[in-house]
């Protein structure tokens, strides 16, 4: 296993009494971007602050690169990046500026590495325009270069996409995988839970204030129900399709794929969610062929969206 960049063990932080974050444990190696998820409120950006020394925790402990963010000497300090989705930039400066000031802080090439940040990132364009008149993703692209400029051994990124069109997206992956794959321990934050199955390859799911997963994501399928993908030989209701299935103590759901407006017409694809049994696809199978129904295809998935929702429901169900 890769060494660690990033460790941290029993963080706790409370505001006005309420505990928000509640003894995480989790870490991040060089080499490799993990993702920090979680729905509204399970505590992942408090702890993404503490981490980047923006807050001070109650307590645990937190090393970046073998140092506490707080104590940690300046040539440490200097090996971190950090990208905030808001804040964090001047308003009334222009962007090369922002930009000149923050490479001459964090590099000892400073012309150099400006322009290879300039062309990576696509700034050319809006260089001389004060940070107060960029366009959202116009923004994150200038804190991302801010974030880059010193070649960081430790890179939080947090949202570093929002806002972007799918070209920008696209180029800004390639940099964040170009960037691990020079060794960085890249520590990411989205919303967008495609990017980080795209990009990452370790995932920490937070859930009400702790961490309810934290796996490769490649093993992200171990903790999910799944979803069955079935194509039949004819339209069925769904009405129909449920009398075909067994009577099992736990809820399916079952809905035509893709998704339309009427879900109670007849449609041939379907998707079966959790995963059936082999006992209970065997009944499922049965009943179909005794009305004279195949099945022509037959799928199963689980990825990280269905991971989340499961994260999100359980979250909610909790608040009630």
């Amino acid at each position: 296993m890769a060494e660690k960049a990033l460790n941290v063990q029993n963080l706790r932080k409370s505001y006005r009494n309420k505990e928000v974050v509640k003894g995480v444990n989790f870490s991040a190696h060089f080499g490799e971007i993990t993702a920090v998820l979680g729905p509204n409120g399970a505590g992942k950006t408090t702890t993404i602050e503490c981490c980047e020394g923006l807050r001070i925790p109650d307590s645990g402990t937190i090393e970046i690169l073998g140092h506490h963010p707080h104590t940690a000497p300046a040539d440490i300090r200097s090996r971190w990046g950090v990208m905030l989705q808001d804040g964090g930039l001047p308003m009334a400066v222009p962007a090369g500026v922002v930009l000149t000031h923050v490479t001459r802080l964090a590099s000892t090439e400073v012309k150099k590495r400006r322009e290879t940040l300039i062309s990576q990132l696509q700034l050319q364009e809006f260089l001389k325009t004060p940070v107060r008149r960029l366009s959202g993703g116009q923004r994150l692209r200038l804190a991302l270069a801010c974030a880059l400029a010193g070649k960081p051994s430790m890179l939080f990124l947090d949202e570093p996409t929002a806002g972007m069109d799918v070209h920008a997206r696209r180029d800004v992956h390639d940099i964040i995988t170009s960037v691990r794959e020079q060794g960085t321990a890249i520590v990411l934050t989205t919303h967008l839970l495609d990017e980080a199955e795209a990009l990452a390859d370790r995932v920490v799911l937070m859930s009400n204030g702790s961490v309810a997963i934290d796996a490769k994501t490649s093993e992200l399928s171990e903790f999910s129900d799944g979803r069955l993908d079935v194509s039949l030989s004819q339209d069925i209701t769904k009405e129909t399709l449920l009398s075909h299935l067994p009577h099992v103590p736990h809820t399916v759901s079952v809905e035509p794929v893709p998704s339309p407006a009427d879900s109670q017409a007849s449609h041939s694809r379907w998707r079966i969610s959790p995963i059936l049994k082999p006992d209970e696809f065997a009944y499922f199978a049965a009943q179909l062929a005794y009305h004279d129904v195949s099945i022509s295809k037959l799928t199963t998935a689980s990825d990280l969206t269905d991971l989340f929702l499961q994260i999100a429901d359980s979250d909610t169900a909790n608040l009630k």
